[in-house]
C-alpha cells in the first residue's frame, strides 16, 4: 500500500519565507553596489543613456571662447596670459553685446599690479563678469583646506566670483557638478551659481539670496535637484564640441590689438564677429580648451575629453532649460525592487527553465526601454546594472529551486512508489511528477479488486503469528504479480488488495494487463496451496473483480497528505464485481464487466455469466468470468 505522509512533490514555501530570501538577494546586490567597482559598473551602464539619446539641442544663450592652440600660435605667448589680454577681451566682448562674461580660469596668484588693477577695473565698469577661485583640499591628514579666492584686485571691488572644483566619480568620469564647498561655516558657491544668481541682476549680496535644503538648491527662479549633498547631475547636452566656440585669439583680433603671431598681417576677425551679432546677449564662457592646460575630463558621451568651460556650459544649459536629471526615489525603487523579485520569483517558478532565460531576456530588455524611456522623457535615472544583477540572481535562484525542489520530488516518488509499481513505470512518473500534485483528473483505468474467502473465520482457527505469516506471504506473491503487470498497488483493506492499472503512467493496455494479473494471481495462489498443504497449513482461496472505466485519479488526499488513489462508480463496480464470485460460483473465481471485456476480447477467452444490477447502478451492466489468455 502507498504510504501516506506530507508530500514534497509541491514545495510551497511560505510568502514571509520568500520574501525573507528575496530580501536578502536584495541586500546582498545593494552592498556589492556600495563596493566602487560595482559603483563604477553602474555608472558605465548609466552613460549608455546618454549614447543612445544622442546628441541634444543647446542653448542659444551660451557661446564658449575657447584658450585654444590658434591663440597660443596667434599671441606667440604661453601661459598664464597677460591680464591686459583679458582686459580687453571683456572690453571686446561687451562692444558685441555679451549679457555676462563668465572666467572658468583661475586669477589666483599676483601679476603685475597695474594690470590686476585694470583687469578689476574694467569688469568692475561693466558689471556682468565672474571670476573663478577654488577649493584646496588638504594634500595630508590634519592639514585643513585652504580657500583660494581670486586676486586682491577683484575682491577689493566686491566683484563675484565662484569657485571651479570638480568632483570626478571614482572612475575619472565628470557626471555631476560641484554646487557648493562648505568652507569653515560659508558656502563657496561654483561659478554657475554665481552666473545664475547674477544673470539678470548684478549685486553684492547675490549668495544671500540662495537657499539649500535636503532635496534641491533655490536660486531666484530655478530649483536645482541635490542628487549628493552638494551636487548635481549634470545633463549633457552632447560630447566634447557640441556647444559654439570661438577661438580667444579672435576676440583680441581688432585694429587696435597687434597679434604677433599674424607676423603685421592685418585680419581683424573680432570685428566679423561682432558684427554677425553671435555674442549679443550670450552668457560668454572663457576657458581653456587645449589639451595642454590639463582641463579636460571624460564625460557620459565618451570619445574625445570634454573641456571644463564646455562642461559648464553643459550646467547652464541644463538650469536656464530646466532640463534637469534626478535619481529615482530610492524608497519607491525598492518597493519596485519588492514587487519585481516576488512577481519574477511566482513567474520563474511556473515556467520551465528554458522559457524562464527567454523571460528574463525579454524582461532586462524592456527593463532597459523603459529606462531609456524615463531618462528621455522624465530626466530620471534608475540603476541599471544593479537591477540586471538583481535579476540575475533571481533567475539562479529560481533554478536552484526548481533543481532542489525536482531532486526532491524524484526522491520522494522513488522512495513511495519503487516498492509498488514497476521499475519502468517509476522511470516515467520521475519524468513527468506532476501527475502526483494534489488534485485528481478524470482518467480511463482498470481497476483490480482481490478479496480473500471467508478470511475472518480463517483468522478465528489460526493464530495472529501464524494468520500474519500467512498473509504476508501471500500479499508478497501477489503485489510482485501487479507490478510485473504494470499496475499499482492502491491499498490493502484487511485482506483486501486493491490494484490500478493505466495510471499513474498512462498505457495503451491496461485492462489486458489487469487480466494478465488476475489469471497468474490465480495460478501462483494455487502454487502456494499445494506448498501450504504440503506443510500442514491450511490453504484458503480468492475471488477476484475487474473494471475498466473512467475514475477521478491522483492524489486525493490534501495538500499536506499525500494519498494516490482512484475513486467514482468505476471503481465501486470493480469491487462488487469481486463479490459475485460467490454467487455464481465461477471456476477461476474471476468476474469481468462488459466494459473490461469489450478492451481484451480479442486476446482472452470468458465465458458470459449474466447481465445483473447491481448496487448503485441503475442500468443492468453485463459480467463474464475471465478464463484463460487466447
Amino acid at each position: 500500500m502507498l504510504p501516506n505522509g506530507v508530500l514534497p512533490v509541491e514545495v510551497y514555501m511560505p510568502l514571509k519565507k520568500v520574501l525573507f530570501y528575496l530580501l536578502i538577494i536584495l541586500l546582498i546586490v545593494k552592498i556589492i553596489f556600495a563596493i566602487p567597482f560595482f559603483k563604477n559598473i553602474e555608472s558605465k551602464a548609466q552613460d549608455l543613456l546618454f549614447c543612445l539619446r544622442g546628441k541634444l539641442p543647446v542653448s542659444d544663450k551660451i557661446v564658449i571662447i575657447g584658450i585654444d592652440d590658434d591663440s597660443f600660435s596667434a599671441l606667440n605667448e604661453t601661459w598664464p596670459f597677460p591680464r591686459s589680454y583679458h582686459s580687453k577681451l571683456i572690453e571686446n566682448l561687451n562692444q558685441a553685446g555679451a549679457r555676462q562674461i563668465v572666467f572658468d580660469v583661475e586669477f589666483t596668484e599676483k601679476g603685475f599690479p597695474e594690470s590686476d588693477y585694470q583687469l578689476a577695473e574694467t569688469a568692475a565698469k561693466y558689471q556682468n563678469v565672474i571670476f573663478a577661485g577654488k577649493i584646496l583640499p588638504a594634500k595630508h591628514p590634519g592639514e585643513p583646506t585652504q580657500m583660494i579666492p581670486p586676486i586682491k584686485a577683484i575682491t577689493d571691488f566686491n566683484l563675484p566670483w565662484g569657485i571651479v572644483n570638480m568632483e570626478a566619480d571614482a572612475d575619472g568620469f565628470i557626471r555631476k557638478y560641484t554646487l557648493f564647498e562648505q568652507f569653515d561655516k560659508t558656502k563657496l558657491y561654483s561659478i554657475g551659481i554665481a552666473s545664475l544668481a547674477n544673470y539678470r541682476v548684478y549685486q553684492d549680496t547675490w549668495a544671500e539670496h540662495i537657499k539649500v535644503n535636503g532635496k534641491a538648491l533655490h536660486l531666484t527662479d530655478k530649483s536645482i535637484p541635490l542628487a549628493d549633498r552638494n551636487k548635481a547631475i549634470i545633463n549633457f547636452r552632447g560630447p566634447a564640441g557640441t556647444y559654439p566656440a570661438f577661438s580667444y585669439a579672435s576676440i583680441l583680433d581688432d585694429s587696435t590689438f597687434t597679434m604677433p603671431g599674424y607676423q603685421g598681417a592685418e585680419i581683424d576677425e573680432f570685428y566679423e564677429i561682432r558684427d554677425s551679432g553671435v555674442l549679443k546677449d550670450k552668457i560668454v564662457l572663457v576657458g581653456a580648451t587645449i589639451d595642454e592646460l590639463h582641463d579636460k575630463f571624460p564625460t557620459p558621451y565618451g570619445g574625445e575629453w570634454t573641456s571644463g568651460v564646455e562642461i559648464q556650459a553643459n550646467f547652464l544649459d541644463m538650469v536656464l532649460t530646466g532640463n534637469y536629471l534626478k535619481k529615482m526615489n530610492p524608497w519607491l525603487f525598492l518597493l519596485i525592487e519588492i514587487i519585481l523579485l516576488l512577481g519574477l520569483w511566482l513567474l520563474f517558478k511556473v515556467l520551465k527553465p528554458q522559457f524562464s532565460a527567454l523571460a528574463l531576456i525579454g524582461l532586462l530588455i524592456i527593463l532597459f526601454i523603459i529606462n531609456l524611456l524615463l531618462f528621455n522623457k522624465a530626466g530620471i535615472i534608475c540603476p541599471i546594472a544593479q537591477t540586471v544583477i538583481l535579476l540575475i540572481l533571481i533567475y539562479v535562484a529560481s533554478i536552484l529551486n526548481h533543481y532542489w525542489v525536482t531532486m526532491k520530488e524524484k526522491r520522494f516518488i522513488r522512495n513511495a512508489f519503487q516498492q509498488y509499481l514497476a521499475p519502468e513505470l517509476v522511470s516515467q512518473l520521475l519524468a513527468n511528477p506532476k501527475s502526483l500534485k494534489f488534485g485528481g483528473s478524470l482518467q480511463e483505468i482498470t481497476v483490480l479488486f482481490s478479496d480473500i474467502r471467508s478470511f475472518t473465520t480463517y483468522s478465528e482457527k489460526h493464530s495472529p503469528e501464524e494468520t500474519v505469516n500467512i498473509l504476508h506471504e501471500y500479499l508478497t506473491e501477489m503485489v510482485k504479480i501487479i507490478i510485473n503487470n504494470h499496475g499499482i498497488l492502491d491499498k490493502f483493506v484487511g485482506d483486501e488488495v486493491m490494484a490500478l492499472y493505466g495510471t499513474p503512467v498512462a498505457l495503451p493496455n491496461h485492462s489486458f494487463d489487469a487480466c494478465k494479473t488476475a489469471l497468474q494471481m490465480r495460478t501462483r495462489l494455487s502454487q502456494l496451496q499445494e506448498k501450504w498443504q504440503s506443510e500442514g497449513i491450511e490453504p484458503f482461496d480468492i475471488g477476484i473483480g475487474i473494471n475498466t472505466g473512467m475514475a477521478v485519479v491522483g492524489n486525493l488526499g490534501s495538500e499536506q497528505i499525500f494519498d494516490y488513489t482512484a475513486i467514482g462508480d468505476t471503481i465501486n463496480l470493480g469491487a462488487r464485481l469481486e463479490g459475485l464470485n460467490k454467487e455464481y460460483n465461477t471456476f477461476n473465481h474471476i468476474i469481468i464487466s462488459e466494459f473490461t471485456y469489450e478492451k481484451v476480447q480479442d486476446l482472452v477467452n470468458a465465458n458470459y455469466l449474466d447481465e445483473v444490477k447491481v448496487k448503485g447502478k441503475n442500468i443492468a451492466v453485463k459480467i463474464y468470468e475471465l478464463v484463460s489468455l487466447k
